[in-house]
């Protein structure tokens, strides 16, 4: 998709606004931490979108859906009024040889979310990869619309997970150590990626629109989702439903850019033309917080 199909949907993107921001939460891997165990975790991450009166999406990998625990938790958020989403069973990364097997399980996943009333059928690609090859990423979608799925897209993508891997290693090594700085680290590192995708946003659109963050069920957001959504609120943003963003007609866009995925800002930029210069691949990757983590001495 070119300059003119992002030109099209000018008229119907909201434009006029400060930015909006929907919390996305995937994996659902509720093994314990550090600091706090599975439900402890889950249940502070539902209290800070509770206290900031927000409705999340929630994306399953159903390989973590077992036990007492599990069903405990997704009632929790269906009835908080939370979407469920599917992440497939598996968490493979997909790199557009097998489509079929690709969907084959994500419908393994679907009927341990389906009874929930807060299950959408909204996909989150596992590592946001739709594709290396146009077959692969074409075929995919062809069969995501036959089982009547929507890409669940996110717009502003964040290395949340190598953050979380780096505090969890401290805390094994020295569990007195201080959070502080991690927190202050993190919430640097979301108002970083989010004003530059919504920089791109802009540049593309002509105005900020609703986005998506994607962040994942572990330590750091347990401990800092609060914090996170309290900064956005204070900088002019608007905390919005997952459901809301998701409603936007930017989200049934389909770019035609390889490798596929990524941020939809992303895709779209690269698929614009004029932002190669900005647009890092994969856009968010540990290796580019590593160095700046070691200075600080995290």
């Amino acid at each position: 998709m070119g300059l003119s199909a992002v030109h099209s949907a000018r008229g119907s993107a909201r434009g006029g606004r400060a930015p909006g921001i929907a919390v996305t939460i995937d994996d659902f891997d509720l093994s314990d931490t550090a600091l706090m165990s599975g439900n402890d975790r889950d249940t502070a991450i539902r209290k800070a979108l509770q206290r900031h009166k927000v409705k999340a999406g929630g994306f399953v990998a159903g390989k973590y859906v077992d036990g007492e625990l599990s069903p405990r938790i997704l009632s929790a958020w269906s009835d908080g009024g939370h979407i469920l989403g599917n992440h497939s069973y598996s968490h493979q990364y997909f790199g557009g040889k097998s489509p079929d097997e690709l969907m084959a399980d994500i419908m393994k996943c679907e009927p341990l979310l389906s009874g929930y009333p807060g299950f959408r059928k909204l996909f989150r690609f596992p590592y946001l990869a739709e594709g290396n090859t146009a077959d692969g990423r074409d075929k995919m979608r062809m069969l995501l619309r036959q089982h009547e799925y929507a890409n669940a897209h996110v717009t502003i993508d964040t290395s949340d997970w190598y953050i979380d891997n780096r505090l969890k290693a401290r805390l094994k090594a020295d569990p007195k150590a201080q959070i502080a700085p991690y927190r202050r680290f993190y919430l640097d590192h979301i108002w970083d990626r989010a004003t530059f995708y919504d920089s791109l946003s802009r540049s593309l659109f002509g105005h900020s629109i609703d986005h998506t963050i994607l962040l994942h069920h572990r330590l750091t957001t347990g401990l800092f989702l609060d914090d996170m959504l309290s900064m956005f609120r204070e900088r002019g943003w608007r905390l919005i439903d997952a459901t809301a963003a998701f409603a936007s007609p930017v989200f049934a866009m389909e770019p035609s850019v390889l490798p596929a995925g990524q941020s939809l800002v992303w895709s779209l930029a690269k698929a614009d033309g004029r932002f190669e210069k900005l647009l890092r691949y994969p856009g968010e990757d540990g290796d580019y917080e590593a160095e700046k983590m070691d200075a600080a001495g995290l």
